[in-house]
């Protein structure tokens, strides 16, 4: 399928190598349910199993990111992956957690809004521009339907209208839609959830909690089905 059996020939395109504390942002969301929630890791080279073989992988790429998950992978090698980590280039994702590709469905991921469009594992970076991710970036791995536009289903993106809020008050929320170029749309029928709180998006892709009669700090999570889970965002309250 489309981008999923994009394997480009190792470009070795010099990055600069991250700082050792940087970290990002990663989700990975499969068929039905998210495998691994929001969780940052550091951006480190990494290593895998492929086959009978310990391949090494560079730092700061999609498919180190998803090996810091420690969700089980599985691959194919479309080079020969070794101990120079510009030979991983040739992995492609087959399976996360059991998961496998099946016809028209297979792993890809996106970094922020935008769907890669190399190899997770390619030192050219997720957009072959020679630039890989950095810092504070959202790396979402998820299980690709391809739809009839050619496009996975939408990414979901959840924004309240402020980060801090009182119990009790009503709190706007937006939820949108972004397909693989990062375009996005509001989405309508979309759940989204503070808390004990729930309420279901309209049609311009917005909703109204009630925040619940709690303090602290709540994640705000949005899903519907048919699209992939947002990362939650935090919300203040009290």
């Amino acid at each position: 399928m489309r981008r999923l059996a994009v394997i480009i020939a190792a470009v070795a395109v010099a990055a600069p190598a991250p700082a050792s504390a940087a970290t990002v942002h990663v989700m990975v969301v499969g068929k039905d349910r998210v495998l691994r929630g929001a969780k940052d890791v550091r951006l480190k080279t990494r290593t895998v199993k492929v086959g009978h073989r310990r391949c090494r992988i560079a730092a700061a790429t999609p498919l180190s990111v998803l090996a810091a998950t420690h969700l089980k992978l599985s691959f194919r090698d479309y080079g020969q992956c070794g101990k120079r980590p510009a030979d991983a280039s040739g992995l492609y994702v087959t399976s996360v957690a059991g998961e496998r590709e099946k016809g028209h469905g297979g792993w890809v991921y996106k970094v922020g809004r935008r769907a890669g469009t190399t190899a997770a594992g390619d030192l050219s970076g997720p957009f072959g521009t020679g630039h890989r991710i950095h810092k504070g970036q959202r790396i979402t791995w998820f299980w690709c339907e391809l739809q009839q536009s050619g496009s996975c289903q939408r990414t979901l993106e959840v924004r309240p209208a402020r980060t801090t809020a009182n119990p009790g008050e009503p709190l706007s929320v937006t939820v949108r839609g972004y397909n693989d170029q990062g375009k996005g749309v509001g989405v309508q029928g979309a759940t989204v959830r503070l808390g004990s709180a729930t309420a279901i998006t309209g049609i311009d892709g917005i909703a109204v909690l009630t925040v619940p009669q709690t303090s602290g700090r709540l994640s705000l999570y949005a899903k519907r089905a048919g699209m992939v889970s947002a990362f939650p965002t935090t919300v203040k309250v009290g």
